[in-house]
């Protein structure tokens, strides 16, 4: 292969750090709904408070780490840190009593997320030309997801192994999987800060953008008000769970149609980011949005567990075509010296959409106080309903970019 179409190796030391943190991650994050649920006995709406606040906050990090590293010339220490920050906090899981206590946890995992994700994403940007970044993206995606596949495979065996089958998940299966997340998390620290390298990239002289989003051009702010838009639907995961649980699949069920998700989601990324070096990136993305319209609204009606199993698939595809092509549009979109700034905005924008997102998800499923809510199927009819108004309106305000391979 010649050089020029090698991916540099930062798009390999990237993968391979993603890899590991989601083999971290997912051995946590897919049960930690049930152990709010069935261990501490949180009520869905407190879910909700606790995925969308830690999402939400963490996300203002991703904008001014994002802008830290245009200023400073360094993507790789951030990131480093941010995955650093993320796995200090995995071992206080083991030792959490309540909910409040879940919720620091996971705010401060979600700060080392908020601190990496920017500066990460823009090294790969920076690390790729225009024509492959789709594909790097992708790779990236089916790396992370494919880190999700192991993660939720040794979960699935820890589950066994600890519990065997039922319904609920015990306070001992959750620590034993906290004790096999931690090894993988710091593994992923040390191979980004052995292998990656910062690359030399055009210098903003000191300036960087206002708040406001000034530099980063008109079609750019109008794709983040639509991703905004569409994330006011997009509420945690947790709520997928809890939703697949009420519908009666028993705990080894829900992870055994995680892991087929994340299996789906790992096989589409790399063919659906190379789709989006060759068609025009938003054109990827709406279909993207309206395949999660369909997933959601089947969610919605669905009945029994084979339809929630079906679901899960398609949920997988959403997933699969979107990152890859959203995070290369986001780079022909701006001027490649304000790339960090510009992937922080736009994951503070959707990030900041968590908190509501996942509040108004658990009001509507079980309500608080007098409000009764509507039941568990209101909340995925919203998310349907809110995918379509923001394609809608990407098709009418975002157009595609002038040049280049993806136009």
């Amino acid at each position: 292969m010649t050089p020029e179409k090698r991916l540099h190796r930062n798009v390999w030391v990237a993968s391979g750090t993603s890899f590991l943190t989601d083999v971290s991650s997912e051995m946590i994050l897919n049960v930690l709904p049930l152990f709010l649920a069935n261990v501490l006995g949180v009520r869905v709406w407190a879910v909700g408070v606790v995925e969308g606040f830690a999402d939400s906050t963490a996300s203002v990090l991703r904008f001014f780490s994002g802008r830290l590293s245009d200023r400073v010339g360094s993507r790789k220490w951030l990131a480093v840190a941010g995955y650093l920050i993320s796995a200090l906090s995995k071992p206080f899981y083991y030792v959490a009593s309540s909910w409040m206590a879940v919720a620091g946890i996971r705010w401060s995992d979600r700060v080392g997320k908020g601190v990496r994700t920017a500066p990460r994403d823009a090294l790969l940007a920076d690390s790729t030309p225009a024509h492959r970044r789709g594909l790097a993206f992708g790779l990236h995606r089916a790396a992370d997801t494919g880190g999700a596949v192991v993660g939720l495979a040794i979960t699935v065996w820890v589950v066994h192994r600890v519990q065997g089958g039922g319904l609920l998940l015990t306070a001992e299966t959750f620590r034993s999987l906290v004790l096999w997340s931690l090894a993988p998390a710091f593994a992923a620290v040390l191979l980004l800060a052995l292998a990656a390298t910062d690359v030399t990239r055009p210098s903003t002289g000191g300036r960087v953008p206002s708040l406001r989003l000034r530099g980063l051009g008109k079609a750019f702010g109008a794709f983040v008000a639509c991703s905004a838009l569409f994330e006011l639907g997009n509420s945690a995961e947790a709520f997928l769970v809890l939703r697949a649980q009420e519908r009666g699949l028993t705990l080894r069920g829900v992870l055994l149609a995680l892991l087929a998700f994340n299996v789906v989601y790992a096989v589409v990324a790399t063919p659906a980011g190379s789709l989006a070096d060759r068609v025009p990136r938003r054109r990827v993305v709406l279909a993207s949005w309206c395949v999660y319209a369909a997933a959601y609204l089947g969610f919605a009606l669905a009945h029994t567990p084979l339809q929630i199993v079906a679901l899960f698939l398609l949920y997988g595809v959403y997933r699969g075509m979107v990152t890859g092509a959203a995070k290369a549009l986001v780079a022909d979109l701006v001027p490649p010296e304000l790339r960090g700034t510009a992937y922080g905005t736009y994951a503070a924008a959707i990030g900041v959409m968590a908190l509501p997102a996942s509040v108004v998800a658990g009001l509507l499923w079980q309500g608080v106080g007098r409000w009764a809510g509507f039941g568990p199927s209101a909340p995925f009819a919203f998310g349907a309903a809110a995918a379509g108004a923001a394609a809608l309106l990407l098709l009418i305000t975002v157009r595609d970019p002038e040049g280049g391979p993806a136009r």
